[in-house]
């Protein structure tokens, strides 16, 4: 019986996150079945497509219930085109046998650079010019603030922190990084609780890890140590943010504003009610989404394909010691 790949990506999908050298290499290893939708499959509509598949390589909004790993009888691993795996039961794939991989950030450089590009729309108010002239209005001359002499304060010093905080500094900027996980940080970046970061920092960018520890981190209590001129970035998930709370903050000038390419809306897309308030800069979550990016984690998927199915354990697996579906 032929070997089959299912990939769940919809055809835009396909196109903005795969790419055809990807989708190419993976239809050298195997029959590739290909979504054509253009809703993501739920529960249901996984089981039926998949129901004679060796391995499933999945976009991020294709989730991976427990449900499906014992219908399945045929599949051996659930491969994620993403790092984020918090929608797949790893622990009913275990269960079953299954193999979960996940892809690794290849997107840091494009997610630091767009936080380099927030960093200076805040400060100087580009989109809101823009948008006025556009508009065919004059836009107000305010005054900008300059990046260099002022304070960053990094959340999370993991791959993307760490990419950053060079950046920041070559612009002049003071670094301050607060992660509990972190001992040793570079001798010119200051390693500091969050609430000191928050007290002292002009631009706190959020890029910690999303987990139950960090729901909400970043709530009323964090946002009132901030200062009046602060500005708030979050580039790592919406479920770290009270949004209710930042609303608020923002609504009472009580921080200067906040841009965002995350939230809690739909595919990790900036909330509606939120982004619509005018000291919020947003972005569809397009973080990584730049060719270099997006072809360095769909590779991988192939690269992991190819080890699943000669009986190996590929980089990126989050349950090889229950792998039993090898064959």
């Amino acid at each position: 019986m032929a070997l089959k790949i299912l990939l769940t990506h919809t055809p835009q999908a396909r196109r903005q996150y795969y790419g055809e050298r990807s989708l190419s290499g993976l239809q050298a290893l195997a029959q590739v079945v290909l979504h054509e939708a253009d809703d993501a499959l739920d529960a249901s509509g996984l089981i039926a497509a998949a129901r004679d598949v060796d391995i499933i390589v999945a976009d991020r909004l294709t989730e991976g219930p427990g449900e499906i790993f014992p219908r399945l009888a045929r599949l051996r691993a659930f491969v994620r085109c993403a790092v984020d795996i918090r929608n797949i039961d790893v622990t009913a794939a275990s269960v079953a046998g299954v193999l979960v991989t996940r892809a690794g950030p290849g997107f840091v450089p494009s997610v630091a650079e767009l936080a380099l590009g927030f960093l200076v729309d805040l400060s100087r108010g580009i989109s809101r010019a823009s948008a006025d002239y556009h508009a065919g209005r004059m836009p107000e001359i305010l005054m900008g603030r300059q990046l260099a002499g002022s304070s960053i304060g990094i959340i999370g010093y993991g791959s993307i922190g760490r990419y950053l905080a060079p950046l920041a500094r070559s612009l002049g900027m003071r670094v301050l990084v607060a992660d509990p996980f972190v001992t040793a940080v570079d001798d010119a970046i200051e390693r500091v609780s969050l609430e000191d970061l928050l007290a002292r920092s002009d631009y706190v960018v959020c890029l910690a890890v999303a987990n139950e520890q960090t729901e909400n981190l970043i709530g009323r209590e964090a946002l009132a140590r901030m200062q009046k001129h602060a500005f708030f970035i979050n580039l790592s998930r919406g479920n770290l943010v009270d949004e209710a709370a930042l609303a608020e903050a923002l609504r009472e000038n009580r921080i200067a504003g906040a841009a965002m390419d995350v939230g809690r809306a739909r595919d990790q897309m900036p909330t509606p009610e939120l982004v619509k308030l005018p000291n919020v800069i947003a972005t569809p979550h397009i973080g990584g989404l730049t060719p270099p990016a997006i072809e360095s984690q769909s590779l991988e998927t192939v690269r992991q394909v190819e080890a699943i199915i000669n009986g190996k354990v590929p980089a990126g697996a989050v349950n090889a010691d229950h792998w039993t579906r090898r064959v």
